[in-house]
């Protein structure tokens, strides 16, 4: 089965919780989640962000779960990598 090995999101963010919040709630989903967020514009009461993730099997939807739980929203999935896995020869 494919796994997602890295994504690129669009994310808009609140000012709180701040971007180390952010990746730090996203990286404890898993031990090997490596998380990077780029603060691209800000307004008065919001942030751009570019959250980049990166692991073995990212599970999107409680990537999702926590972006929304911390009061953010995906606007766009911006890049996706995958990785197949050999089909099983029998």
């Amino acid at each position: 089965m494919p796994s997602l090995k890295r994504i690129v999101l669009d994310v808009l963010k609140p000012h709180h919780p701040n971007a180390l919040d952010l990746a730090t709630a996203i990286a404890s989903l898993a031990a090997d989640y490596r998380v990077s967020v780029t603060i691209t514009a800000v307004d008065e009461k919001t942030e751009s962000a570019e959250v980049v993730i990166e692991g073995e099997d990212l599970d999107f939807s409680a990537i999702n779960g926590v972006i929304g739980a911390m009061g953010s929203t995906i606007h766009s999935i911006d890049v996706v990598e995958v990785a197949g896995s050999p089909a099983d020869p029998s």
